[in-house]
């Protein structure tokens, strides 16, 4: 009788799968659950990496559900004010205790206490969405009004999507000492003034974020029973760490976690929740690093190309079509385009390097 190891497919097994073929050849992706369809709405919510994939469905002919976008007549601020980068105006949602307390806030179950942050020249800013209005509000009522409408937004979101893209980037917050608010960047960085007294530093466990990330996705099929929720680990290595040790030795542990809690989910829940491997794609051996930009940390164009065909190939019902000849791109172009996709890519995260 053979062993189950001879009848297993040659996709399970290293030399075949991962050392023989060329980097392009890797697909984690396969076996995914799910099979979206173009007049899917996809929603994208989670750390900068999620930017790209609500650009990337939007180019292939997906629908990128989005619930808020500016008046027509500033639409020209819709990049500088944040309107396109996710489904909702909501900024990097980095963990997921922020985006348990997003959903909470939509639906009316969670009000913060802090509720503006005072910034310079007079200005006032969202302690939630610090950077999503450059130079800040005007004024605390300005503020309070557009995180009415913004939240609004959200709650249509929630009960309009098909599928949520929720990206995983970080275990690492500040909450707030007074009722646990998570912040997505540490107060002071970008607003607000930092006091060590109410702002506390949490690195959150696997069943944590696993608790988290079930409690926000049964709020959203209470109201939307059909949603199905498509997680990923963003391969976008930290910025800084808070804990006293190397920054590479950090990043190890908050992508181990993430990718467990991730794993533990889709298992646990594998109708509505669905694993995708573009943190694999980007970082595996495979890859030698040409996924990544000159800081070694922010994914490149061909990075977020390869994950979007796995993606096609294994997670929809459209059939991808052959890559077109691309002709060779001079160095000093190559250079300018990262260049571009780093600015492109609005990471929050990446003050706290600085």
């Amino acid at each position: 009788m053979k062993h189950p190891y001879e009848q297993a497919p040659p996709y399970t097994k290293w030399r075949h799968a991962v050392a023989a073929p060329a980097a392009g050849a890797v697909d984690p992706g396969i076996g995914f659950p799910f099979r979206l369809s173009r007049r899917d709405r996809v929603a994208t919510a989670g750390s900068c990496f999620a930017q790209h994939i609500g650009r990337a469905l939007r180019a292939r002919g997906f629908s990128h559900y989005v619930a808020e976008t500016p008046h027509p007549f500033v639409a020209n601020v819709a990049g500088p004010c944040a309107y396109d980068q996710f489904s909702a105006r909501y900024g990097n949602v980095y963990t997921s205790r922020q985006m348990l307390q997003l959903v909470q806030r939509a639906l009316g179950l969670f009000e913060p206490a802090d509720r503006a942050w005072s910034g310079p020249l007079g200005s006032w800013h969202d302690p939630y969405r610090p950077t999503v209005q450059p130079g800040g509000f005007l004024s605390v009522e300005e503020l309070e009004t557009d995180r009415a409408r913004h939240l609004a937004c959200v709650r249509r979101l929630i009960e309009g999507l098909d599928y949520l893209v929720f990206t995983l980037g970080l275990t690492e917050a500040w909450v707030s000492a007074v009722d646990g608010a998570a912040y997505p960047l540490c107060p002071g960085v970008a607003a607000g003034r930092f006091d060590p007294a109410q702002h506390l530093f949490v690195n959150l466990g696997v069943d944590e974020i696993v608790a988290d990330v079930e409690a926000f996705l049964a709020l959203i099929t209470a109201v939307n029973p059909a949603a199905r929720l498509i997680l990923t680990v963003s391969p976008v290595a930290l910025a800084a760490t808070a804990e006293d040790r190397h920054v590479l030795a950090s990043n190890t542990y908050s992508k181990a976690v993430l990718r467990v809690a991730a794993e533990i989910l889709a298992r646990r829940h594998p109708e509505t929740i669905g694993y995708f491997p573009s943190y694999e794609i980007i970082t595996g051996i495979q890859s030698r690093g040409a996924y990544l930009l000159d800081d070694l940390r922010s994914v490149s164009d061909e990075g977020v190309a390869q994950v979007m065909a796995s993606f096609a190939r294994n997670a929809t019902r459209e059939a991808e079509p052959p890559p077109a000849a691309a002709p060779p791109v001079p160095q000093q172009d190559v250079l300018f385009r990262d260049l571009a996709r780093l600015i492109a890519a609005e990471c929050d995260e990446a003050m706290l390097g600085a």
